[in-house]
């Protein structure tokens, strides 16, 4: 069994927890998730299953779309509603006007140095920075450089604030939340996350552990099964002639004249990657070298 399932994660879950669950649905052992989910937060979690655990690290890396709902006023230990209450600046709210919230949001979009919160799986020494939090002890991070692609904010009814964030990979909303409230000088966290969108997998196509195990039950999980070409949609895709297929089976350089398509110039002055395919099977990913003129494997995956 290869390939990826859109899982709906459900709130109490931990990411760990939908993959542990997936080995005794599916009886696979080789299964791995693209991007960990707070246990509060629910949305969208692509699960890796068989030799499809290979893009596990790609997908982590993808884009991904939130909806969130700031509270203002109140900040927390962990950023968010289940942890402990460290500041209550609800009594400021009433001075801030809906042109100063609104200009204190946006002004996150785009490169954005983001210190991450230490209620995460980030690990410092070997340690998770969730453990040394629990333990009582706080640690310096280092800032790291993220990108908000855009924020929509949806509904404003103080203290909450419904936006839609649309972010590069390493973001923590809940520490945007954080960040958007102390800008504004009273505080915020994160009231409620889900995750809309990881690369081309959305919420409306992802399926709840129970409708998984219903496919199981009727023979249909091929149904549900995505082939692991559909991460890289936005590669074209090229296929080798029979004499380049062994090169290509073995990872090899392959040159212009081993595929049947013709290659695009202008693509290949951006080093730019492509799908490989032999025949109709997905082979690897393959990346133009500027240098040497010719595409390096970057990913087999068969």
């Amino acid at each position: 069994m290869n390939g990826i399932i859109n899982v709906y994660k459900e709130a109490g879950f931990t990411s760990f927890d939908v993959v542990a669950k997936l080995r005794g649905i599916l009886r696979e052992k080789k299964i791995g998730h693209t991007g960990t989910l707070d246990p509060a937060a629910t949305g969208v979690l692509p699960v890796c299953v068989g030799n499809a655990t290979k893009v596990c690290a790609l997908l982590t890396d993808k884009d991904k779309e939130y909806e969130a709902v700031l509270q203002l006023g109140l900040t927390t230990d962990t950023q968010d509603a289940t942890g402990q209450t460290l500041q209550d600046r609800s009594a400021l709210l009433s001075s801030i006007t809906e042109e100063q919230l609104r200009d204190a949001i946006m002004s996150f979009v785009g490169d954005y140095e983001q210190i991450p919160p230490m209620y995460s799986a980030l690990k410092v020494g070997g340690k998770k920075l969730c453990d040394l939090a629990r333990e009582g002890i706080e640690v310096e991070r280092k800032a790291r450089l993220i990108h908000i692609y855009g924020i929509e904010i949806k509904e404003l009814s103080l203290p909450f604030v419904t936006m839609r964030v649309h972010c590069s990979k390493g973001t923590y909303i809940r520490t945007l939340c954080n960040d958007i409230g102390e800008k504004l000088g009273v505080g915020g966290l994160m009231k409620q996350l889900i995750r809309t969108r990881v690369s081309s997998f959305s919420l409306d196509q992802a399926l709840t552990l129970d409708q998984i195990e219903a496919y199981r039950d009727h023979d249909r999980l091929e149904e549900i099964l995505l082939p692991v070409d559909v991460v890289f949609e936005e590669y074209p895709a090229l296929s080798v002639t029979g004499e380049a297929r062994k090169l290509l089976l073995n990872g090899n350089r392959l040159m212009e004249n081993d595929f049947l398509e013709d290659l695009n110039v202008s693509l290949l002055e951006t080093g730019a990657r492509f799908r490989i395919y032999d025949g109709k099977r997905f082979c690897a990913i393959y990346g133009w070298d500027c240098d040497r003129q010719d595409l390096k494997c970057i990913k087999m995956f068969l």
